[in-house]
């Protein structure tokens, strides 16, 4: 897979080989369900194993949070799995937006993490917020996945509020602040207010450089590209990138794929099992990207 002078594509077979010798059974089930033809439903009881009692989930789920408790960031992976795969669980969610609303920091929206994350081994950023703050990260993502379901939940209106507050004044955001906010815009109802905020902060992802332009510069350690921020051609911020650009990352990614199958991410490798969980889902959403981007 040398080179970038060609159009590349992916190695579906060799994918297909390392999902099965090395992935999670969660991901081996979202592979099936997106490029083999599977039923929805093992997708739905491999996410429920990771459900807990009070309608949230853990136990690993985000691979770098292997608490067993509730933590917004696997609730957040949970509703994402189960609007990628087509199997949006209605009471699943309810439970899920439930708990979300019982331990809503009191602006509402969501915690970057909840304090339980100590309860478990988890990578050194998850790191709760003194005051239980509310964070643009967790909130957008989730509000997005709402609107985009088209679920009503008092817990969304919250959160809406806050985020159009957090929105109107977010001068200098991080990548994963952006990715919060992009989520949000992408399907909140109100597209003349969505476009014209994005026409404000979206260029921040080029003036303050949260971007790599240069497909060369993306395996650098905590590197984002254009597909991070607009992986599909329907995703908001696309316009920010010019078709040769996103042409010579489609490019990259799919020479990223490794000669076991598997792609691999460039943050910090704090677990061997984190590691391994983190290949299977990116390996599927590698495969996604590139599909949907006309690679496959």
């Amino acid at each position: 897979m040398d080179g970038m002078n060609m159009k590349k594509t992916p190695d579906f077979d060799a994918a297909a080989g390392f999902m099965a010798a090395h992935a999670r059974v969660l991901d081996r089930r979202v592979f099936q369900r997106l490029f083999q033809g599977g039923a929805p439903g093992p997708v739905r009881d491999a996410i429920a194993a990771y459900r807990n009692d009070d309608g949230g989930f853990g136990h690993g789920l985000e691979p770098d949070v292997r608490t067993a408790a509730s933590q917004p960031a696997a609730t957040e992976m949970a509703l994402r799995i189960m609007d990628l795969t087509d199997e949006w669980d209605t009471a699943m969610v309810s439970g899920a937006i439930d708990w979300l609303a019982a331990i809503a920091p009191a602006e509402g929206g969501a915690a970057f993490a909840e304090p339980s994350v100590a309860d478990g081994p988890h990578a050194p950023w998850w790191v709760p917020a003194e005051e239980h703050s509310a964070s643009v990260i967790q909130t957008g993502q989730v509000a997005g996945l709402l609107y985009a379901r088209g679920f009503s939940h008092p817990w969304l209106d919250r959160a809406t509020e806050l985020m159009w507050e957090r929105i109107g004044t977010l001068a200098e955001p991080g990548a994963y602040e952006m990715f919060g906010v992009l989520a949000f815009l992408q399907h909140v109802p109100d597209r003349s207010r969505a476009l014209a905020a994005f026409d404000k902060i979206g260029p921040l992802i080029l003036d303050r450089g949260l971007v790599a332009l240069d497909p060369d510069d993306a395996s650098v350690a905590e590197t984002h590209t254009p597909l991070d921020f607009a992986p599909l051609p329907g995703s908001i911020a696309r316009a920010l990138f010019d078709d040769a650009t996103i042409a010579a990352h489609l490019d990259h990614l799919a020479a990223a794929q490794r000669d076991d199958g598997g792609w691999m991410f460039n943050w910090l490798a704090w677990s061997a099992a984190a590691e391994a969980d983190w290949r299977g889902f990116l390996t599927v959403e590698a495969l996604r990207v590139l599909r949907a981007n006309g690679r496959a």
